[in-house]
């Protein structure tokens, strides 16, 4: 009996494996994963170093790899399924087009792969990356566990993300699938502090035609932001349409803050999803109050709703497979 028992529960743990199911894979995750993997070598030293390079001569690769974590991460957990070359990989999909920071992740694989061939993972570089970057904004440095291992499927049909006109009830709904209560949802949207978007996203829904109405204006946008907007930065020509516009105030994007909150209320929000949060009647409009007033502490949250985002669904132990080279399967 003891023995068809553990035949029976062998028999399980592989039949998860082969369907790709974790059998506690966040468990399997650690603090120092790859300690003593990469002969004298440092992993987490030397993605550090690259991450401090590129920011001390590109600050806008922050909010990059910021955006490049949740793409990631919100499709299928975070398995490098968003850095795959191909006709219909997770890459070509419409939300991922405008994506950036691949070259980074592929610069630092590159490097491992000199150091340690096969050892370390793309879906772990992804998340060691981005936490320096956040640090190297002036956020709080944290620890992230790391074992995670890359998905053999990147699939342009799988991805399902919240869009930029969302309502804050829209969007709690779909960071609540995730997981997420409603304050962590807030605290991650937060990562717009560092964020730019182009007129094209906001021409037509915001500024010269809100509700569907020809010539409206949204009226939660503030008056004199939307009069700068239309004159000098997106006039209501094709030839505006990727011009930048900061979800921040410039002297305050470059780094992790919480006056991205203090903007909203203030109803200078850029993105509709982001001055949705503060609406009227809006269930999130208490914490936009308190993360704005320091009655929260955004500065704490931020590393603790990240860390949450990389552990979502991870594959570790011998599921996937540690990519030779992050854009294609072995």
């Amino acid at each position: 009996m003891a023995l068809a028992a553990r035949t029976r529960a062998v028999l399980l743990v592989v039949a998860l494996s082969v369907l790709g199911l974790s059998t506690g894979g966040v468990a399997q995750l650690k603090n120092g994963f790859y300690t003593g993997k990469c002969g004298a070598n440092d992993v987490e030293t030397i993605v550090q170093g690259l991450v401090k390079a590129r920011v001390a001569r590109d600050a806008a690769i922050v909010a990059q790899l910021l955006r490049l974590q949740f793409h990631e991460c919100a499709v299928n957990g975070c398995d490098a399924g968003l850095l795959v070359d191909g006709p219909s990989s997770e890459k070509t999909a419409k939300p991922n087009l405008s994506v950036k920071g691949y070259d980074l992740i592929a610069a630092i694989k590159m490097e491992l792969e000199k150091r340690c061939p096969g050892v370390v993972s793309c879906s772990d570089i992804e998340i060691l990356a981005t936490r320096d970057a956040v640090a190297l904004a002036g956020g709080q440095r944290y620890a992230v566990r790391t074992g995670r291992r890359d998905r053999r499927r990147s699939s342009a049909t799988d991805v399902k993300l919240p869009g930029e006109e969302d309502t804050a009830a829209q969007a709690a709904s779909y960071f609540g699938s995730l997981g997420f209560t409603e304050l962590e949802m807030v605290v991650l949207l937060g990562a717009h502090t560092v964020g730019v978007t182009h007129c094209s996203k906001i021409k037509k829904t915001r500024l010269y035609s809100y509700g569907g109405k020809p010539n409206s204006t949204d009226p939660s946008l503030d008056p004199s932001d939307a009069a700068v907007y239309k004159k000098f930065v997106c006039p209501n020509m094709a030839s505006s349409d990727n011009n930048i516009l900061y979800l921040d105030t410039q002297s305050s994007v470059s780094k992790i803050d919480n006056s991205y909150y203090k903007r909203l209320q203030g109803r200078h929000g850029v993105l509709s999803v982001d001055q949705n949060l503060y609406a009227n009647g809006a269930s999130t409009k208490r914490h936009v109050d308190n993360l704005a007033n320091n009655i929260i502490d955004f500065s704490s949250l931020f590393p603790k709703a990240l860390i949450k985002l990389s552990e979502l669904k991870v594959l570790t132990g011998m599921q996937g497979e540690v990519r030779k080279v992050c854009s294609r399967f072995n």
